[in-house]
């Protein structure tokens, strides 16, 4: 895999590139640098093309002295031209398209849309997001001694709430064990465990590898404790309109297209 060690998170102004950076930080060990703060360090608070330019500069400085030392470095820097995104030279583009607007019309003016970057961030769900990012940076390895979650369920079949859930999960412990109950031809259950996974993991697989396990349970009805002993039992509350979405209803509707029996 190729090493990208000097990674830029460009964007308009308020689109989320300080949240996502302090995020991403931590995930892959990274040093940190922020514009704002390198430009209170230097007293250049000069924002003119030439002075923009004179602070790519800067930041790449300081960011080859970190690459050099065998480290991994994020840049969090609005990087508005071509010019400035050639002068800090990255290794790894991730551009934080959240936005229209940034709140100066100098900015936004001067403001060019790259027209190459490795990873485009759409919406301000910046957990999430790091963790795409990370993974394509530093392959993630499965860990059973980490913090993981679990989800338990039928997944008959697995769909867009199923989906929606997983990824709120996720931002939990950045690792899920995905607990298949064993109950094809119990009531209105028609799918094996086949079926289920290969469904899971056609969702899961492009955005999330080696973040999740999924393993054949027997029928679990009741989760019952004595008392606690180190873990957490959570109820996540999604969108309404996700909540209504109804397996089921699908399957009424494979039926109907006769797609299952």
């Amino acid at each position: 895999m190729k090493r990208f060690k000097k990674i830029l998170l460009m964007g308009l102004p308020g689109s989320g590139k300080t949240t996502l950076a302090s995020k991403l930080v931590p995930l892959i060990k990274a040093k940190w640098l922020n514009n704002d703060e390198v430009r209170k360090q230097a007293n250049d608070m000069d924002f003119s093309g030439e002075g923009r330019k004179r602070q790519a500069v800067r930041m790449a400085n300081l960011a080859d002295k970190y690459k050099k030392e065998g480290q991994y470095v994020i840049a969090d820097f609005i990087c508005p031209t071509p010019e400035t995104r050639k002068l800090f030279n990255p290794d790894y583009i991730v551009w934080v398209d959240t936005i229209d607007k940034g709140r100066f019309d100098d900015t936004n003016k001067m403001f060019v849309k790259p027209k190459k970057y490795d990873f485009r961030v759409t919406s301000q769900n910046a957990e999430l997001w790091a963790i795409q990012i990370s993974d394509q940076i530093i392959k993630y390895k499965w860990n059973n001694k980490k913090p993981t979650a679990q989800m338990l369920g039928r997944w008959q079949p697995f769909h867009d709430g199923h989906y929606m859930l997983f990824k709120e999960i996720l931002k939990k412990t950045g690792q899920i064990c995905i607990q298949v109950r064993d109950v094809q031809g119990v009531n209105d259950n028609p799918f094996n465990f086949d079926y289920v996974k290969a469904k899971i993991s056609e969702r899961l697989e492009k955005k999330y590898k080696n973040r999740y396990k999924i393993i054949l349970v027997p029928n679990i009805t009741n989760i019952c404790y004595g008392r606690g002993v180190g873990y957490n039992i959570e109820e996540i509350v999604l969108p309404e309109a996700i909540q209504k979405i109804s397996a089921t209803k699908i399957r009424a509707e494979m039926r109907k297209k006769r797609i299952i029996k």
